[in-house]
């Protein structure tokens, strides 16, 4: 995920749905619904679940190929919402699509790298052609590296930029006439911890997060008239297969975030889902602009409070590298 695949296609229109029954499929590799007429999904088995109010809703997740993305489709389909799974890669997609199916929900895949400016208008209409309409937008597509200034190229920045800011609110803006549409009209975007901590190594990623969490709130300000929810959750270290982007040592890498996290563990993607199903909602119908730091307290920062107290007790101070891009200090007692 650090960089977009060049892979045949890439960038095309693929779509393809999965149900229970059939992968149904015609001319041009999807079939569709006519447009503006609704179709109400199968719901999955939902035993324990709470009545989210999502049946009969159409969601769009990006970066639902894997993680957070992947977990969160399959909450929203067992919740009753037909998903539309939005990525880079085949392969990935109709994994979850099948995943879904078997469980009696349904999705529908639509190949689209977020990177292009055309592809969030591609995956809106995708979702309108084959639903006639748009309940929800999950926002979670994201590239991420860390690097220091000087090996940073122009190409790198763009694509952060492009993937984890111009996406989300070019998605949103090409949802939005239907959006106004449903009695649901919600907006989740995952923006990250690093975009409040503020480290050192995560200057473009962390920028990139930051700007999604100033996205939340201003669209949650101008939209609130019209009924349109948006809240963010900005998760801490999770256990998805996108750190092995960033980590050349993967098992350090894990053993550090850890340490990072007061609650001592990295959370899980279906700990994110969870909250985003619960956004989505209209059991949420009260809450807007919202920024959630589901990072078991990372945000606390008890490294930074931890040395700021030590040093003002006749300390100094060494910085050292960890497997995070990030500069790590430590108290040396003179």
């Amino acid at each position: 995920m650090s960089a977009p695949e060049q892979a045949e296609g890439r960038g095309g229109a693929w779509t393809e749905e999965r149900t229970t029954k059939e992968r149904a499929t015609t001319e041009g590799g999807a079939s569709k619904a006519p447009r503006g007429e609704r179709e109400t999904p199968s719901p999955a088995a939902n035993v324990g679940l709470p009545d989210l109010g999502l049946c009969g809703s159409a969601v769009i997740v990006t970066g639902a190929g894997s993680g957070i993305g992947a977990a969160a489709a399959r909450h929203l389909a067992a919740a009753g919402a037909s998903v539309v799974l939005a990525g880079r890669r085949t392969a990935p997609l109709e994994s979850v699509a099948d995943a879904i199916a078997a469980d009696g929900g349904q999705a529908f895949c639509v190949q689209a790298d977020l990177a292009l400016a055309a592809s969030p208008r591609q995956v809106a209409a995708a979702c309108l052609d084959r639903f006639g309409r748009i309940d929800g937008v999950v926002n979670n597509a994201a590239v991420v590296r860390h690097l220091p200034l000087a090996e940073w190229s122009v190409s790198g920045f763009d694509e952060h930029v492009a993937t984890n800011i111009r996406a989300p609110f070019f998605l949103v803006q090409a949802a939005l006439p239907a959006l106004l549409e449903s009695p649901i009209r919600s907006v989740v975007n995952i923006s990250s911890s690093s975009g409040t901590l503020r480290r050192t190594g995560q200057s473009v990623y962390g920028m990139t997060k930051g700007a999604l969490d100033c996205l939340t709130q201003t669209l949650a300000g101008e939209l609130a008239g019209c009924g349109v929810r948006v809240n963010c959750i900005a998760p801490g270290p999770i256990d998805t297969p996108i750190h092995a982007t960033w980590a050349t040592d993967l098992a350090e890498a894990y053993r550090w975030l850890q340490s990072q996290v007061p609650l001592g563990r990295i959370g899980s993607a279906d700990e994110v889902a969870r909250w985003i199903a619960l956004l989505l909602s209209p059991v949420s119908s009260f809450m807007t602009g919202a920024i959630i730091p589901l990072d078991g307290g990372q945000v606390i920062d008890r490294e930074l409070r931890s040395i700021q107290d030590r040093a003002g007790r006749g300390g100094t101070a060494t910085v050292t590298p960890n497997p995070y891009g990030v500069a790590r200090l430590d108290i040396c007692r003179e």
